[in-house]
């Protein structure tokens, strides 16, 4: 099968990188390289370098074996002020949690709460200005509340 080879700048490359990273085991930069390749994208093993150390790339061992993951912090430490000035209020019951924005903020307050890989937190969705954060269990949505407004109010680690 021809896979064409695309030129990809660097951004694009960083994107395709994250996502590899997120969704699939890659143990060490060849595995990367083959990857990238496989989506069209030749890269030197340089570059791959500056790449993976821009995006805060850290290498683990897990039980599986060795495996490449971002570093939370890497991604969120730009979105840090942004996002503490677009909340407006954190509301909850006793199984969700409400997160109002400024108009047109939701996403990007989500996609900070999903970059924390938080254990109690399933998952987030959003609207425009109002995003529902779904803890793990209800029992933990007190929890959630607390983590919530310490790194988005707060702005605590």
């Amino acid at each position: 099968m021809y896979i064409p080879v695309v030129s990809m700048d660097k951004h694009s490359r960083h994107y395709t990188i994250r996502e590899i990273i997120s969704v699939k085991p890659i143990a060490s930069q060849d595995d990367l390289r083959r990857e990238l390749r496989r989506r069209g994208c030749v890269v030197t093993q340089a570059t791959l370098s500056r790449d993976m150390k821009d995006l805060g790339v850290v290498r683990l061992t897990t039980d599986e074996g060795n495996r490449y993951t971002l570093q939370p912090a890497a991604g969120t430490q730009a979105l840090r002020p942004i996002v503490g000035a677009e909340v407006l209020a954190i509301n909850a019951n006793e199984s969700m949690i409400v997160v109002h924005t400024l108009p047109g903020c939701a996403n990007t307050v989500g996609e900070f709460i999903d970059m924390q890989r938080h254990e109690e937190i399933l998952g987030t969705v959003a609207g425009d200005n109002t995003l529902l954060v779904i803890p793990a269990t209800q029992r933990q949505t007190k929890n959630v509340v607390e983590f919530l407004k310490n790194k988005l109010i707060r702005g605590k680690e």
